[in-house]
């Protein structure tokens, strides 16, 4: 039997700049197949890396001739372009079996699959036993109604089988498959942070997060739980990839890993082997969680992590609490500063558009983040995923004026404030990116800085034309 994985060609966040990430869903889904189905003839198929179109994606299909289908589900902006890759699956073999899974799929799996004929099935929730269970029912031609977390068609009816329990110990994964794509594993990149340095991977250190935020969909996605590879496990797997492929860039992908003793044992682990010198690692933090962790600070710049983004999101207090955010706005610039202090790159990512903003409220919100001042600031629009308290609350209340799945990428307003049209939410949008990389002062200061990251960051933006690009938007 033969699986085909496919990350189907896609235009990245442009806020981003030049940014080629690997697949690293399909990659963890390609490596669990793998090793709990040795007979399989198993294919990863990344249309970015290969320089793979539409018109060709049909061409590639029909010589792979697989006889399941799997797309990749980043992002719900991505959902079009995944339907389009089952489209032309069955337009090559009608017979073909197309799966998807992801976070919008399995919160919209019964919506999903009334309007989609394109697809056969949904694996809902973690999919790497869902998936492998799948294939090995389809290949000996058994009943579906053993595989928990699937969802499919069954006689005219939509079936929903109960849900899969979460792997119990994540050290037991695989490493990623990462040799399904080593021929062009040196194309991925982040040239905002990276340079021109070839080569850039994902580290899956946990899944899932104890907090509950309105607007992210991991919380009930991960069922409410919070679970990490251990540090070791972690280790492991940074250094597999450095050693095999020679890739010294790695971003731990965790919407938050925490900086408590687990990532302080995973520092000794990176320094005991010797690999604190040649790794460049950053994690996604709170700012709660930096001011309370910031004695492990200078260990963590030893151990090689130059980067750390935190979800300062507002100014306002009372917005915080609505979000269920549970920091503080005024830990915001000791953060930042703690950060700065130990040489690490202090990047902060803001929440624009909550339902009481106004363009008042709006003013004071950039003379905050000017305020804060954090190495490199990202600006948001409020967006309400599907598998999220806020979209629930958002589609109850009727403020969803688009339902375009393509513009649920944080940069498209899709939904108007009280007192701010979608149109005014775009504008101030623009004018936050303004605010803050219109200042003559923060340019030159990042283009000399000490600090390397920040350097290469402002070099690059100075170059990439990101306010043109949002200017366009409109």
């Amino acid at each position: 039997m033969k699986v085909l994985f496919i990350e189907p060609p896609k235009d990245f966040w442009f806020v981003m700049g030049e940014y080629l990430p690997p697949p690293l869903g399909i990659l963890e889904l390609a490596a669990y197949l793998e090793l709990k189905n040795k007979d399989l003839d198993i294919e990863v198929l990344d249309c970015q890396a290969e320089s793979v179109d539409w018109d060709k994606l049909e061409k590639r299909i029909e010589s792979s001739n697989p006889d399941i289908l799997a797309s990749s589900a980043l992002a719900t902006c991505n959902t079009y372009l995944v339907l389009r890759t089952l489209e032309l699956a069955k337009r090559a073999d009608p017979d073909i079996k197309t799966v998807v899974g992801g976070q919008h799929f399995t919160a919209l799996a019964q919506e999903s699959l009334e309007i989609y004929p394109e697809i056969d099935f949904i694996v809902r929730g973690e999919g790497e036993e869902t998936f492998s269970q799948l294939v090995k029912t389809l290949n000996k031609n058994k009943p579906l109604s053993s595989v928990q977390g699937l969802s499919f068609r069954h006689n005219g009816e939509i079936i929903h089988n109960p849900p899969r329990p979460l792997i119990s110990d994540l050290d037991d994964l695989p490493i990623p498959g990462y040799h399904f794509i080593e021929d062009h594993v040196n194309k991925y990149n982040f040239k905002m942070m990276a340079g021109s340095k070839p080569g850039y991977a994902m580290v899956e250190a946990s899944r899932g997060c104890a907090h509950r935020c309105t607007f992210c969909s991991q919380w009930e996605y991960w069922g409410g739980k919070w679970r990490s590879k251990s540090p070791k496990r972690i280790a492991d797997e940074m250094e597999h990839i450095y050693r095999e492929y020679g890739i010294s860039f790695l971003w731990l992908t965790d919407d938050n890993l925490g900086l408590g003793d687990r990532t302080s044992k995973l520092c000794d682990e990176l320094i005991g082997r010797g690999l604190s010198e040649d790794l460049m690692w950053f994690v996604q933090a709170r700012s709660d969680d930096i001011i309370k962790y910031s004695d492990i600070l200078p260990k963590m710049r030893k151990a090689g992590n130059y980067w750390v983004m935190a979800g300062l999101e507002s100014h306002d207090e009372v917005t915080l609490k609505n979000f269920n955010k549970n920091i503080k706005a005024s830990d915001s610039k000791l953060s930042m500063d703690l950060l700065k202090e130990n040489d690490i790159f202090a990047q902060a990512t803001f929440i624009t558009g909550e339902r009481k903003d106004s363009h008042g409220s709006m003013n004071e919100f950039r003379e905050f983040v000017n305020y804060v001042d954090p190495d490199l600031a990202i600006f948001m629009i409020l967006t309400p995923f599907p598998g999220t308290e806020l979209y629930e609350t958002s589609k109850r209340n009727g403020w969803l004026e688009d339902t375009n799945w393509a513009n649920y990428d944080m940069i498209h307003a899709v939904m108007p404030t009280e007192h701010l049209s979608r149109h005014e939410v775009q504008e101030e949008l623009y004018k936050c990116y303004r605010s803050f990389y219109g200042s003559i002062k923060r340019r030159m200061t990042g283009i000399f800085s000490r600090n390397r990251f920040k350097r290469k960051t402002y070099r690059y933006m100075a170059g990439q034309g990101l306010l043109g690009a949002l200017r366009d938007l409109f």
